[in-house]
């Protein structure tokens, strides 16, 4: 990707000095990575400042016995404040990071970054992605700990399009569940003409019946 769309994406750079970004664009590292793929993962060292080019990242903690609860997904002109607090903190990564489709990555290298955090404009854009993060992750701790697993599964439900193309399995991860909870409660969702199931899809059938059970208090 050249250098002028790296700038379109993370517009913030070109407010950095000339020289300042000059040796950003010579040491920036690109990586190419494949779906699937665990770019960081929990207890490993920290290489750099990530500025996700193409696709994206799912980001989840990973409990003893394998279950995923994701956290947030960093798109293509955001980062991850996971691994910022990891470099502002000199400390390991504390969950996983996973592409999702085919992802392109530039690496900062830390000395850059940390160089980079005495520039205003650069501090005000980390500090941003700290405030957005934070009030996504409150919220996740909220639907966790104050709403039924059937609310967040409806709720889930609505934002995927009449027909919600994923298996169960992935239904249960994106809430932090386990697929034979999530089958269950499909199941009954079926039982009551909510939702017609199907191989890998769930149609919706009764998408007021479904709101209605997701702000259900």
């Amino acid at each position: 990707m050249s250098a002028d769309a790296l700038l379109a994406l993370y517009p913030v750079l070109d407010r950095l000095p000339t020289g300042l970004l000059q040796r950003i664009r010579e040491t920036l590292q690109t990586l190419s990575i494949a779906p699937g793929t665990v770019v960081f993962d929990e207890r490993q060292p920290c290489r750099g400042f990530p500025f996700v080019l193409e696709g994206s990242i799912r980001v989840a903690k990973i409990s003893g016995n394998g279950r995923e609860l994701p956290l947030y997904r960093v798109l293509a002109g955001e980062s991850c404040i996971i691994t910022s607090s990891c470099l502002l903190g000199h400390a390991d990564y504390n969950a996983r990071g996973t592409s999702e489709g085919a992802t392109t990555l530039a690496l900062l290298p830390r000395p850059l970054f940390d160089e980079m955090l005495g520039e205003p404009a650069f501090r005000d854009f980390v500090f941003a992605l700290f405030s957005e993060r934070m009030a996504e992750l409150m919220q996740l701790v909220e639907e966790v700990a104050f709403r039924k697993l059937d609310q967040r599964l409806a709720a889930l439900l609505l934002g995927k399009g009449r027909v919600v193309h994923a298996t169960h399995q992935q239904l249960a991860d994106e809430l932090g569940s386990v697929r034979e909870m999530v089958s269950r409660l499909l199941k009954g969702f079926a039982e009551q003409g909510l939702v017609r199931l199907g191989r890998e899809q769930v149609e919706l059938l009764d998408a007021a019946g479904l709101r209605k059970l997701a702000s259900v208090t």
